[in-house]
Formats: structure tokens, sequence, C-alpha cells
């Protein structure tokens, strides 16, 4: 893991990773591509090791009973997915990789929600790949808990 840094389409909204992952996935939920107008390419990071600045700007709006998702309020860059219940997935944000001012050495390993994938999204090579009721699971969020 090595730092990384990000921030939003017009800087207001920037961010350190002290520790970044290397690796990223996709999510194909219906949700997840409203949101960013394709499948979430994303990273998970522990909420402990981002340094904002500029929250100030940051607009949140709780997208389920369960989490929230976070936009840039001046240029409506998406910022952050985050499980808001207590769940597994709590203490971490999945941070979309195109807000990293370099993307590069980041290994694909994983998409979820694949049940869920448009029949033209294709994504070359050998991963992980979640359903819907796996992904949920993951998440430690039980079906009824869904509105």
């Amino acid at each position: 893991m090595a730092s990384r840094t990000g921030r939003c389409m017009c800087g207001r909204v920037a961010f350190t990773l002290a520790q970044a992952p290397a690796r990223f996935g996709a999510c194909h939920c219906e949700m997840c591509r409203r949101w960013t107008g394709s499948a979430l390419l994303g990273m998970t990071v522990p909420r402990s090791e981002i340094e904002w600045t500029g929250s100030e700007h940051i607009e949140m709006l709780q997208s389920s009973d369960w989490a929230e998702r976070a936009w840039c309020g001046h240029c409506g860059s998406a910022l952050y997915y985050h499980v808001t219940a207590e769940r597994p997935m709590s203490a971490s944000l999945e941070l979309p990789i195109g807000l990293l001012d370099d993307a590069s050495g980041l290994s694909f390993d994983n998409e979820i929600y694949i049940d869920h994938k448009p029949d033209s999204f294709g994504y070359a090579g050998d991963r992980t790949r979640l359903t819907r009721k796996d992904a949920l699971a993951k998440f430690g969020i039980v079906e009824g808990d869904l509105q």
C-alpha cells in the first residue's frame, strides 16, 4: 500500500489516502450505475486512512436505509459510498478510482452485482464475481433490510 491523492472535478474537495489499497472492483447495481453513469469502479478504504480538504463542499444522500452516497456540492463529482448501518463494511468508504490523481498500478480484482450487469458491459480477465445475494451477504445485509 502506498499514499495516494485525489480530488473532485473542480478541486474544491480533495483527499489524501495514507495507505491506499492496490486493488479495486466494480459494482453493477442499479444505484451505482445511476450515481456514476456506469459501473462504479471503486476501492475500499478505511475511513481512518482518509484526510479530506474542502469537506464543507461534500453533500450526502442517505440512498437506502443502510447506506449513503456523497458528492461535491459544486461540480457533482461522486465522492464515496458508505455503509451507515452497523455492518462489516461501515468502517470503510468506497471511493471511485477516477478521483485519484494517478490510478496507475491498481489491480482490478472483483465485481459485485454481476447478475445486474448490463450485457453490453464486459471486462476482460479473471476475478471474483459476486451476485447481488452474495454481495449483500458480504455487506452483512439481510434481504428484509432493503427498502
